[in-house]
């Protein structure tokens, strides 16, 4: 499993007993944010943790820092240690939004250098279409003592993104939201509309098909380089509104062979809380 993307509802139903196999449930609302506990209490996979997008894979927020920021170090190994994790288990992460919350804890797991973790590919909704096996009862491990370091070649901040814009050679950025917010049309969710200056739009809804699984890598590759051309993965930058569904891009960019882009944490919701910063409108 190392290097994984996506397991296939398949295999964790093979595997769902093992006792190196650790599901997470990540299951969140952006409305409402106890959404995501509320329906894993009624219902989950047998055997899955609850994970909470808001506490546990955001860290405090300042009001400059983003919707979703990062979270700390002591906070993240405070999560492994809870759900039991060692360096030789495989984590599994699921939701019901095509993989877009199931990507955050992927990436942060690489951002630690655990990449024994990966996305249940068509998440809760191809699991209960399959009517494989859901508990209400919650799991009880022993807590491990692991500790993990970031690895922080995968991302970058605001101050690198304002010194390489307009140097296309040197960074493209790729915005996975959905195209009337990219063009600053719609916005409900951040106080400015628009997207940042010289990003092209990718929204991560495209990475999937029309069943909610992920497209196959030779289709991904293709729509990649045709959005990308012949540039370096390494040079993408990839956000968003909160470095969420930014991390779905890089999943796909992952699964279709691209590999090296990296993530900007803060995205859209800390770069437009400087007005100093500028800001494009339209396509």
């Amino acid at each position: 499993m190392q290097k994984q993307t996506l397991v296939s509802t398949d295999w964790l139903g093979q595997h769902l007993r093992d006792h190196d196999v650790i599901v997470v449930d990540v299951r969140h609302n952006l409305a409402d944010h106890e959404a995501g506990q509320r329906t894993y209490g009624f219902s989950h996979i047998l055997g899955a943790h609850f994970v909470s997008v808001e506490r546990e894979l955001s860290g405090p927020r300042t009001g400059h820092n983003g919707r979703h920021p990062l979270p700390t170090m002591a906070g993240i190994n405070k999560l492994l240690r809870r759900l039991g994790v060692t360096t030789d288990k495989i984590i599994v992460a699921y939701d019901d939004a095509g993989g877009m919350f199931a990507a955050r804890m992927w990436w942060m797991m690489r951002w630690i250098g655990l990449y024994n973790c990966a996305v249940l590919d068509g998440g809760w909704q191809k699991w209960l279409a399959e009517h494989r096996q859901v508990s209400r009862e919650l799991p009880h491990v022993p807590e491990s003592d692991i500790h993990c370091f970031v690895q922080d070649k995968l991302r970058v901040d605001a101050d690198y993104l304002l010194q390489h814009l307009g140097d296309r050679a040197a960074m493209q950025i790729v915005d996975a939201r959905a195209p009337d917010r990219f063009r600053g049309e719609n916005e409900t969710l951040d106080p400015v509309g628009g997207h940042i200056p010289g990003a092209l739009n990718r929204f991560f809804q495209h990475n999937l098909t029309g069943t909610g699984v992920f497209k196959s890598p030779g289709e991904l590759h293709q729509e990649w380089t045709t959005l990308l051309g012949p540039r370096e993965p390494a040079t993408v930058v990839a956000q968003c509104g909160s470095g969420i569904t930014a991390c779905h891009n890089l999943l796909a960019m992952e699964i279709a062979g691209l590999h090296g882009a990296k993530l900007y944490p803060g995205s859209w919701s800390e770069w437009c809380s400087d007005v100093s910063r500028p800001v494009e409108t339209g396509e």
